[in-house]
């Protein structure tokens, strides 16, 4: 494997992700324009902002009020979740569900997985790191597609 143009260690690289984050920056780019190369830290996406209020037009009626939520309501949504462990992406990076396009996936829903498994790829700044089961189960959801962009700690998969 070659070096990289700049004396980093992921260690540094997550350290200067750490500070993206703190300081809520966009990102940070390491560049080098003797060899041409250039690294870019990209920190957390943000929520869009909401979007503005609307005011009616003068003389216009208000708008109908929304049916509050009752606990009955609430209750039948948290029933329908799946329980199980959330295994949630370690690193930010690409899902993967299987080894290479043209082979079968690493699990699929009602698929029996032991500890230490591995149950999915996250490829992260080119390298592809297998991501073991954190527990023994059956996989209940899968919660995101094959090529979805994941953040640290996005739910990825229920297993029960």
């Amino acid at each position: 494997m070659g070096t990289l143009p700049f004396d980093l260690e992921i260690e540094d690289i997550a350290a200067l992700a750490d500070i993206i984050n703190e300081k809520d920056l966009g990102e940070i780019r390491l560049e080098d324009d003797d060899i041409g190369a250039k690294i870019v830290i990209k920190g957390k996406k943000l929520p869009p902002p909401p979007p503005p209020m609307m005011q009616p037009a003068f003389g216009a009626a208000p708008a109908p009020a929304q049916a509050p939520v009752t606990p009955a309501k609430a209750e039948n949504k948290a029933d329908a979740a799946p329980e199980g462990e959330t295994v949630k992406a370690p690193i930010v990076g690409t899902y993967y569900s299987s080894p290479a396009p043209d082979k079968p996936p690493f699990v699929q829903v009602g698929q029996k997985v032991k500890r230490g498994d591995v149950i999915m790829i996250i490829e992260s700044m080119k390298i592809m790191n297998e991501i073991p089961s954190p527990v023994d189960g059956v996989v209940k959801k899968l919660l995101v597609k094959n090529g979805d962009a994941v953040e640290y700690d996005q739910p990825v998969m229920i297993i029960g």
